[in-house]
């Protein structure tokens, strides 16, 4: 099977403890559907994009390590789940069922490993 990303999209300014008690109780529904269809690799929330550290390599291949994010868009993933589907179709259903949960914009992607790529030949 292969893994796909469903990841959530927040705004630059969202606060992660920031969601009222209905969406956390449906983003623990989630979870609990996801876990008995036993398809979690991993799941996790990603703290505020102005905390990350973004690492650069300069062209004499000397590292610049800077504050914030490496891009700067209006959104960054806020958390994400790796789940282990037969397909995207399979994966967009649980994506689908996440930006309802979530209230927030969802991006699906397969992960692209040796092993999937050998499944698909």
């Amino acid at each position: 099977m292969t893994q796909y990303l469903v990841a959530i999209h927040h705004p630059d300014d969202f606060e992660p403890f920031s969601e009222d008690e209905a969406t956390h109780r449906d983003i623990s529904a989630l979870n609990v559907a996801m876990q008995a269809e036993r398809i979690v690799v991993f799941v996790g929330g990603l703290d505020r994009a102005t905390e990350a550290k973004a690492v650069r390599r300069k062209p004499g291949g000397d590292l610049l390590v800077t504050d914030g994010p490496y891009i700067e868009t209006k959104e960054h993933i806020g958390g994400f789940w790796v789940l282990e589907l037969p397909s995207m179709e399979a994966a967009l259903e649980w994506g689908k069922r996440a930006a309802i949960a979530c209230r927030a914009p969802v991006e699906v992607r397969a992960f692209n490993s040796l092993e999937n790529r050998d499944a698909v030949r």
